[in-house]
């Protein structure tokens, strides 16, 4: 019995080298991102593995947080109030607090005209944030944020 012998050299194999930038590149359109791998999160929400979770105990701490300054504040109004303000708060990739922006309504700015600066009190003292990552690295997130506005 004969058994055939293919011999090839290596020469018939072609290679190309492909540079880190063509790397980067590649990875950065496939990336999306405007999601993170991990959100921001308080000391108590660091150890929660999934993504939603941590998403609501980080909400959540931050709503309960704002509510609580805000009830130390005692407002007082001179007419019914029922609306929804719109807080959008930026977490740097150092995991500092700040507010981008608020949406809010005239006629609560009218009835509490230092809402805005009570927010901007609240946020500067928020507790240790750490902040939100994509692949292991730190990134700015940016949240908008509901803060029901109730007052008779």
């Amino acid at each position: 019995m004969v058994f055939p012998c293919l011999f090839a050299s290596c020469e018939n194999f072609q290679t190309r080298k492909i540079s880190s930038e063509e790397i980067l590149s590649e990875e950065s359109r496939e990336l999306n991102w405007h999601e993170v791998d991990q959100y921001p999160a308080f000391e108590e929400c660091r150890e929660l593995m999934e993504l939603e979770a941590a998403k609501t105990c980080f909400g959540n701490k931050v709503s309960n947080y704002f509510y609580a300054q805000l009830e130390v504040q005692q407002p007082v109004v001179t007419e019914t109030l029922n609306d929804t303000l719109y807080l959008y708060l930026k977490i740097s990739e150092k995991g500092i607090p700040a507010i981008d922006s608020i949406e809010v309504d005239s006629v609560v700015v009218q009835q509490l005209p230092e809402i805005e600066q009570w927010l901007r009190q609240s946020v500067d003292s928020l507790p240790k944030i750490y902040p939100a990552t994509k692949r292991g690295i730190p990134v700015v997130t940016t949240f908008k944020m509901p803060v029901v506005i109730k007052a008779e």
